[in-house]
């Protein structure tokens, strides 16, 4: 297999996934980076502060979860520490509250399967638990949905992410040092295997059509990226529009470690709390996101981290040491609206050796578990297909 040369354009998880896949399965790869950096939306900041860009927790649950695990890595990771949970506030009708709503507990227990696809989550959950209830449950599911208005979508696709993040013992797991962490040992582990991996390399509409003539391609980037490489105005799904806000506070005995917005979707957390190494001593990082429409302008997102920062951070103004926000429009991840799945996304086989891989392909899974599969998927498609046309085998017990 060691003659078939697979292309992979893109240095984020999907990316690193793809070129790893491929050359488990003995292919000779090659990764395309436009940064000098990989990662993707996997970075976190330099300096003292180490901020994510994008994903922030690996689910244990998921696939990419025993995928790394079982290649040795997953590398250090912490849960929510216990103690943490009484430190959790949830903001509904303007006030802070300890406790979340019982309607709230009693839908996230109820499995995705109950829910349909083509019933929006508003509506469906209101017959579950009443107007309240589905309120408080589409504006806390919003953590994973980046959306501002969560009851428009799939109830199917909603319910899945409300009911594994309501999951006992969460789910949720922490990188040590951040994302960057494990994209330094995806890397290492895909230069260990043979793949070439060259950064700072732009790959445009002319030069892929060059290296689709020597091997498959996958095109591991941003969807918006992929149609403009591709050429290919059918590769639009839609995705999230939110106001990502990070910042670092003196430490305060009391301060929360959540604040959840059951008013409004939003959600700040205190990532220090489980990883106390991503900020300097004595003080904290706290990262949250605040969806807006398609109008929305990013004061709105911050006004609304103000009013939840008053909530759990009192005096937070004054001890606040440094601040970063950002507008991500369209890089969220994908959303399902009613009468759609996963199934229904862009698909991973393009045709004529190329292939998609990323976070609004259709491919199954919860935030960067999307990324992933797709991934896993892409490099393996690539693979067997250049295979087919050779007349070679492939190792797919080494998947």
């Amino acid at each position: 297999m060691e003659h078939v040369h697979v292309h992979v354009v893109g240095g984020g998880l999907a990316g690193l996934t793809t070129a790893i896949t491929a050359a488990e399965s003995g292919a000779r790869v090659t990764l395309y980076e436009s940064h000098r950096t990989l990662g993707g939306r996997a970075r976190t900041t330099d300096g003292p502060y180490r901020a994510n860009e994008g994903p922030h927790a690996l689910y244990r649950r998921g696939p990419h979860w025993s995928w790394l695990a079982r290649r040795g890595l997953l590398g250090p990771v912490v849960p929510v520490p216990p103690r943490e949970g009484i430190r959790f506030r949830f903001r509904r009708d303007g006030a802070a509250r300890r406790t979340p709503p019982v309607a709230l507990l009693r839908l996230a227990r109820r499995s995705a399967r109950t829910a349909p696809v083509d019933a929006d989550f508003r509506s469906w959950a209101t017959g579950q638990v009443g107007a309240a209830g589905a309120r408080d449950a589409r504006n806390f599911a919003a953590t994973a949905l980046f959306h501002h208005d969560p009851g428009a979508l799939s109830a199917r696709f909603v319910q899945e992410r409300l009911h594994r993040l309501g999951s006992l013992p969460p789910e949720a797991r922490y990188p040590v040092g951040g994302w960057a962490r494990l994209v330094e040992r995806l890397a290492g582990h895909a230069r260990g295997l043979g793949v070439a991996v060259e950064t700072g390399a732009r790959v445009d509409p002319r030069t892929l059509g060059e290296l689709a003539r020597t091997g498959p391609v996958v095109v591991a980037t941003s969807l918006p990226a992929a149609r403009v490489l591709l050429d290919d105005a059918s590769l639009t799904w839609e995705s999230g529009r939110t106001v990502l806000v990070d910042l670092a506070l003196r430490t305060r005995r009391g301060d929360a470690f959540v604040v959840s917005d059951l008013d409004a979707p939003g959600w700040l957390e205190r990532f220090t709390a489980q990883d106390p190494g991503l900020a300097p001593a004595g003080e904290q990082l706290l990262q949250g996101q605040f969806p807006v429409g398609p109008d929305g302008r990013k004061a709105e997102g911050t006004a609304r981290a103000g009013e939840l920062l008053d909530l759990g951070f009192p005096g937070w103004r004054e001890r606040t040491t440094w601040r970063t926000e950002a507008l991500a429009d369209g890089r969220t991840g994908a959303v399902d609206r009613p009468g759609t799945t996963w199934r229904d996304r862009p698909s991973v086989i393009r045709g004529d050796g190329v292939f998609l891989a990323g976070d609004q392909v259709a491919a199954p899974g919860l935030l960067s578990e999307v990324s992933f599969t797709s991934g896993l998927e892409a490099g393996l498609l690539a693979v067997r297909g250049a295979g087919r046309r050779s007349g070679a085998g492939v190792d797919l017990d080494r998947t």
